[in-house]
């Protein structure tokens, strides 16, 4: 068994870069974790990581240790967080990041049998980048994101794809009537965003269009759900994805500017810190996250350790 606690301390130490981090992870001590990778490298007879100003860098060998056994590590750890789910009764925090919007509308309705269960959640949101540091710096067991994971850094299944749509009002769409809904005529009518980057209405433009849009926005909101708010008060018109406004479709407060022409789509993806399933609790969430959007766990195969 202590090898086997002193290869998961080292394969985390891998991952994190970090003795401090992955010891923060594990929920040991520094010293503790120091010293199951100082036993490792005495049993080996070589150094694993060469010590730096800021964290540690792997040696030759680390990697061939950990392309070796993180497969097998995590699959022993993810069967035995199964495991002890089914069999013990789960109590315990889980920590959920990722969109506003996605949050509000499709995952958190799914939490309340999980709350009648007894487990507290406590949620965040941000934007990728957010998401990402969440998970990597272990403040996060779950999260959604619209960016495909890094099947050697995390675990991951797809949940659902969403398309984006080019909305407005039905008063603001009359302006397209007789007109060519085209980029550059877009681009003199007031837009609503995300972001000073447009990244929907980019994303959208150079899909349908093939050329990405000249414009600046008229208002930026970091929540879709503010701007399906403004369009659907002919404030102006914004890319949204379907699932964010299909009911303001369907009652005719908003109208699809392009109903002939397909938008982008983009698969969104619950991601999970590796370490994290050790703890029965996540493993639980998870897999019931999954269940009741009809999905499974999935991702490359996890010969990809980083």
């Amino acid at each position: 068994m202590s090898h086997l606690l002193h290869l998961r301390t080292f394969l985390e130490i891998y991952r994190a870069g970090s003795l401090t981090r992955a010891a923060e992870q594990l929920g040991i001590t520094q010293p503790a974790a120091s010293g199951h990778l100082a036993t490792l490298e005495a049993t080996l007879g070589k150094p694993l990581f060469l010590r730096q100003a800021r964290g540690v860098r792997p040696t030759a060998a680390a990697d061939d240790l950990a392309q070796a056994i993180a497969a097998s590590l995590d699959h022993i750890e993810a069967t035995m967080g199964a495991a002890r789910a089914r069999s013990d009764k789960i109590t315990g925090t889980v920590h959920l990041i990722g969109p506003a919007e996605y949050l509000a509308s499709r995952l958190t309705p799914l939490l309340k049998p999980l709350v009648a269960e007894g487990l507290r959640f406590r949620i965040q949101t941000g934007n990728r980048e957010r998401i990402y540091a969440g998970l990597d710096g272990g403040h996060a067991d779950l999260a959604v994101t619209a960016s495909r994971p890094d099947g050697q850094r995390h675990g991951f299944a797809a949940l659902e794809t969403e398309r984006h749509m080019l909305v407005a009002a039905p008063d603001f769409a009359a302006r397209t009537k007789g007109r060519s809904v085209t980029a550059e005529f877009l681009a003199t009518l007031p837009c609503l965003a995300y972001d000073e980057t447009l990244p929907l209405i980019r994303a959208y433009c150079g899909h349908v269009f093939g050329r990405h849009p000249e414009m600046q926005a008229a208002a930026t909101a970091p929540d879709l759900r503010i701007l399906l708010a403004m369009a659907e008060a002919g404030t102006g018109w914004t890319v949204l994805p379907d699932y964010l406004c299909a009911d303001a479709l369907a009652a005719g407060t908003l109208v699809n500017l392009l109903p002939t022409n397909a938008g982008p789509d983009n698969t969104l993806y619950l991601v999970w810190n590796k370490a994290a399933l050790r703890h029965p609790r996540v493993v639980h969430v998870r897999d019931r996250l999954l269940q009741a959007l009809g999905r499974t766990p999935s991702g490359p195969p996890s010969h990809a350790v980083r």
